[in-house]
């Protein structure tokens, strides 16, 4: 059954700077303008110690034409024990959803794209995936199969997160080369309104297992950019995954869910402790917005602001003749 849910934080807040009254020119007409959301993107990515030379089993892609767009996808790393890589789902499944983003039958639906992508994807396994778009006027639409996560930061605080989807613990849904597994019918979807400044954190299980609420609240709040908040989150992620003193956010599901120690080890006061050792891919995005004029709001590149990514439309401003 199809899982679908829709969370609003509040209308878009897109305002322009002040200005002076617009005069008409007779050397130049007068041209509306108007105001569009767009993405300051960051990444990185770190694999399973174990799996660094192969470069892991995540997957990930940012993209834009119109609009930000970026996806993760986790491949699940069980297909190892029937002697298949688990990379080349999760590579090939972003590979098409990239490949998809333009179709005419997406129109901006992370839910279709998932359905396209997955469909097109021959390669045996399967992965947890997240798709995230960013419509120009500020609604971030969300579609996500398992345990990949996103979460919304305003003003210092968590607005909002995903939830993730499991059969039973450590078991999440997955799109499968597979008849029986999940399909984008049962994708979790969410839809949600941001604000100029909301900064977008989204990350596979091995960063959201190893990591919690208020570390990401202060790595985001000492970061200059998105760059650098990616790779700092991720690399506080790894460096607890291998700590096996660490009480990680997945050691502290795991104790409620029923694992722990033995009962004579509880007597010594043990406890089930550590992080989770896994591929760790982080996504930080800003919301900004850009004045475009109506006659000029299509055909603008991508271009590099302070190094990192705008995925979405161009720059303009409106013409202002004192």
């Amino acid at each position: 059954m199809a899982a679908s849910t829709a969370s609003r934080l509040s209308p878009p807040c897109l305002h322009a700077a002040p200005h002076h009254p617009l005069r008409r020119s007779r050397f130049s007409p007068l041209r509306a303008a108007k105001l569009e959301a767009v993405l300051s993107i960051g990444t990185h990515v770190i694999p399973h110690p174990r799996k660094v030379e192969t470069g892991g089993e995540d997957a990930f892609f940012v993209g834009g034409d119109g609009c930000g767009v970026f996806a993760i996808a986790d491949g699940v790393s069980g297909w190892a024990e029937k002697n298949v890589n688990p990379a080349l789902f999760s590579r090939e499944l972003m590979a098409n959803s990239s490949t998809f983003i333009k179709d005419e039958e997406v129109s901006q639906d992370p839910q279709i794209l998932l359905m396209k992508a997955h469909a097109a994807t021959s390669s045996i396994g399967s992965a947890t995936v997240i798709v995230a778009m960013l419509e120009k006027t500020g609604t971030l639409k969300i579609a996500s199969v398992g345990d990949c996560g996103l979460k919304v930061i305003r003003k210092g605080q968590v607005m909002f997160s995903t939830c993730p989807q499991e059969h039973y613990f450590d078991c999440p849904y997955q799109l499968s080369s597979e008849a029986i597994g999940q399909t984008s019918q049962d994708a979790l979807v969410c839809t949600v309104n941001l604000m100029e400044g909301d900064m977008i954190v989204s990350g596979s299980d091995g960063f959201f297992d190893n990591i919690f609420d208020q570390e990401i609240l202060s790595v985001i709040n000492e970061s200059p950019g998105t760059d650098e908040a990616a790779k700092a989150l991720a690399e506080l992620a790894r460096k607890h995954s291998v700590d096996v003193t660490f009480d990680s956010p997945y050691s502290m599901e795991a104790r409620s869910r029923g694992f722990d120690v033995p009962w004579w080890k509880k007597l010594l006061g043990a406890k089930l402790v550590g992080g989770k050792m896994d591929d760790i891919t982080v996504i930080v995005a800003q919301v900004k917005t850009v004045v475009i004029p109506d006659d000029e709001g299509s055909g603008v590149e991508l271009e590099k602001v302070g190094g990192e990514q705008l995925a979405a439309a161009g720059v303009a401003s409106t013409e202002q003749n004192e």
